[in-house]
């Protein structure tokens, strides 16, 4: 028998070859439909006001208008709130961000709707508005109230330490960028029936907030799925607005309809990556060893629930990274603003809940005059240390074998004391290098969301066709399922056919987020084809006189005992005996409970780990800076597909770059987002990948049952790029001598960098 197994193997993603050529279709590109309208979304120009009078007469009237909706038009409920209602589809007598919805226009081309739109007299009567983090302090303007995670009594520990300090730090936001904008195409069909072709993450979510708006049964929408230009947590909630416009005009008119915005109207109606404000407090001993630590973490929220919640919890799950903090407290303020909702971002909080702890590491390693690997390592989870604060016990722990391997690998000790040497020789020119450690929970912390499904069909010539709940946004999980679908009937992969997903297929489906959408369709679609192939195996036994366990598939054949035939004739033979060749299969992840009233329990059911090691140069007279090199050390278990994982990988690692170096969201004090367009808002561009770039994935597999003891690989990577900010610290410490420590910002731009340069070295001269 040969080792033919599909999965474990670097194979292309299914759709590389259309990407490439430009033919991989997605909603924009898809034929237009006979009378097709077009969708134009009016905004409002205030963050928060009464509105006073609308009146649409004069867009009504327009060239190619064939209609106006307005909240007036919506037969159900005008909200699109994914857990909480707050979102409405149309603003009413009350808009709370720049950029919310008052109207649509569903016209005959986007130029006559936007045109259109001009065209619309509003008057308002503004109101107070909170901006910032500080001015909703202020106002007292909060989402729920503050949560509070406890491990011991950190007060005291804070008390007795040896050392204490206490710093804080700013976090910027983040734009998703995805390539592809938001976009649905909604087309009517008999009696309420509607099919929506969407770019979302979420399609049964979808599915049920247009069913709710339309006032009909879930069963009369259908949402379909083929593959997303990005999503990155973009596309989970926010779509919906999109779809349920599309979805409206469609029903109104009788008439195709689709709503597609572009660039700077997507980036201005969507929610990004939540900024935070962090203060720590933290006491150790004179190895920099934690006693205790408390972080107060404020986020700005936006004017919405939308999924802020479970964001924030997830920024204090990860307030540890790998670290066990001795006590700990760790509260968590989510504060309301009257600017657009912010929403989920890989990640999903769990970035700057690390940016906090990892400052801390910095610090305290300043403070001691310690290398800043000694004290991370000095204060990594291991025996007797191995509570989190949310009280889960770390049992997976292969942080400190990994940090220690990358370590040797990257040669750390010399390459820092060669950075010494540099920034001694350099008056202009500042180097720095960190390495950093990545923990991170997988498993959505709603429990209930960690469940999926599929449905695989084995046609009579031995051709399969795969459908599962999970959606394809560029990150390659159709192809992995579809190896372990192929893997499971021992077939090529040529064999097996992936659909588009559907939720006339496939219900009930949770998003594809939170690192979850391999494990969880992978097992599902593994139990579909588990019972199938039993059938098929149930019939041959007793065709051939033998035992099950005596028949194998592999290498597109069947054989047992004096038998050896093709995979496709076995399944003609099923079918002319009447065997069913068609399952669903579900799954639901195991061990995993959490009590959010106690903020204790096990949200998780793994961690993936992982570490990186940046070298970066800073001009200290410009503030310019470069990423010189990167090592990276990855755990994704036993690896599905190695490629797919590699470009997760590295994708996820510039990804976090760019939100702790050059992206940078500003809103005026009238809640307008300037950087609305690439000219303004600087994502990292080919360029900018470090010129040297070394990337392993760590040789293991999940201690956990997962697919194939696979582990997740889509959002953990992004929190690498850590080491590119502390690295930058570290740089910017070197342009004084490191005789303070610097207070840098993210993200770390040439003018923050140039502002903390001047800073430490007027403190510096003031000792």
């Amino acid at each position: 028998m040969r080792d033919t197994a599909v999965v474990h193997k670097s194979l292309a993603h299914d759709s590389a070859e259309r990407h490439v050529a430009g033919s991989a279709l997605y909603v924009d590109d898809l034929p237009e439909p006979p009378g097709l309208l077009h969708v134009h979304i009016g905004m409002s120009a205030r963050a928060h006001a009464r509105i006073l009078r609308m009146d649409l007469s004069a867009v009504r009237a327009a060239p190619g208008v064939v209609c106006v909706l307005t909240a007036a038009d919506i037969p159900g409920v005008n909200d699109v709130g994914p857990v909480f209602k707050g979102d409405p589809v149309f603003a009413e007598a009350e808009v709370i961000y720049v950029g919310q919805s008052l109207f649509a226009i569903a016209a005959e081309t986007r130029e006559a709707g936007r045109a259109a739109a001009a065209l619309a007299v509003v008057e308002y009567e503004d109101l107070p508005a909170a901006l910032t983090i500080a001015q909703a302090r202020a106002a007292g303007l909060t989402l729920e109230p503050a949560q509070v995670m406890t491990l011991g009594d950190a007060k005291a520990a804070l008390e007795a330490a040896p050392h204490r300090l206490q710093g804080k730090l700013a976090i910027g936001g983040q734009e998703h960028f995805y390539l592809e904008s938001q976009a649905a195409l909604a087309l009517p069909g008999e009696a309420e029936e509607i099919r929506i072709v969407s770019s979302t993450q979420h399609p049964s979510e979808l599915q049920h907030l247009v069913a709710h708006m339309l006032h009909v049964p879930s069963h009369s929408v259908v949402v379909e799925v083929r593959r997303m230009g990005g999503g990155f947590g973009g596309k989970e909630t926010q779509g919906a607005l999109f779809a349920a416009v599309a979805a409206l005009a469609a029903v109104k008119t009788g008439r195709p309809a689709k709503s597609r915005p572009d660039r700077d109207a997507d980036m201005i109606m969507t929610g990004k990556r939540h900024d935070f404000e962090i203060s720590w407090d933290a006491g150790f001993d004179e190895t920099g060893r934690l006693h205790g630590v408390a972080f107060d973490l404020a986020s700005r929220c936006g004017c919405s629930n939308d999924l802020s919640r479970a964001i924030n919890d997830r920024a204090m799950f990860h307030a540890d990274n790998c670290y066990f903090l001795g006590a700990a407290e760790i509260v968590s303020h989510r504060f309301r603003t009257h600017t657009v909702s912010n929403t989920a971002f890989r990640g999903f909080g769990g970035p700057q809940g690390m940016v906090g702890i990892e400052r801390v590491m910095d610090a305290i390693a300043a403070h001691l005059d310690l290398d800043p690997l000694a004290v991370r390592k000095a204060n990594l989870y291991g025996p007797g240390r191995d509570t989190t604060p949310y009280h889960q016990m770390v049992t997976d722990n292969v942080a400190p074998q990994l940090i220690g391997e990358l370590e040797r690998r990257c040669d750390y000790a010399a390459r820092r004391a060669a950075v010494a040497e540099f920034n001694a020789t350099n008056r202009w020119l500042k180097k720095g290098i960190a390495l950093t450690p990545v923990k991170f929970g997988i498993s959505f912390t709603t429990s209930h969301l960690n469940q999926a499904g599929a449905l695989v069909h084995v046609y009579a010539d031995g051709s399969i066709l795969l459908n599962h709940g999970g959606t394809e946004m560029g990150q390659g999980l159709f192809v992995k399922v579809a190896q372990v679908a192929a893997d499971a009937f021992g077939v090529p992969l040529e064999a097996v056919k992936i659909s588009a997903t559907a939720t006339d297929k496939v219900p009930n489906t949770s998003a594809t987020a939170a690192s979850s959408g391999s494990d969880l369709n992978g097992m599902a679609a593994l139990a579909a084809c588990e019972t199938i192939r039993g059938r098929m195996v149930e019939l041959l036994a007793g065709l051939w006189s033998c035992i099950p366990h005596d028949i194998h598939f592999a290498d597109g054949r069947v054989w047992g005992p004096g038998h050896d035939v093709t995979f496709g004739e076995v399944a003609r033979l099923c079918h002319l005996n009447r065997i069913s060749l068609s399952s669903t299969g579900y799954y639901a992840t195991p061990k995993i409970h959490y009590d959010r009233a106690t903020h204790t329990g096990r949200p998780f059911y793994y961690f993936a780990y992982g570490a990186a090691c940046s070298e970066v140069v800073i001009d200290t007279l410009t503030g310019e800076n470069r990423v010189l090199r990167v090592d990276i050390l990855h755990d994704v278990g036993r690896s599905l597909n190695p490629a797919i994982d590699h470009g997760q990988i590295e994708g996820g690692f510039i990804q976090g770059m760019g939100w702790l170096t050059t992206e940078e969201l500003v809103f005026d004090d009238k809640g307008n987002l300037r950087t609305h367009a690439p000219s303004t808002y600087k994502i990292p561009c080919a360029s900018d990948r470090p010129p040297i770039f070394n990337l392993d994935l760590w040789d293991g597999e999940n201690t956990e049952a997962t697919i194939h003891r696979s582990k997740a690989v889509g959002e953990p990577p992004l929190m690498l790029a850590i080491s590119v900010f502390s690295a930058l610290t570290q740089a910017v410490a070197a342009a004084a001598d490191h005789k303070v420590f610097p207070d840098l910002d993210a993200p770390a731009t040439p003018e923050h960098i140039l502002l903390a340069v001047e800073d430490v070295r007027r403190r510096a001269a003031a000792t």
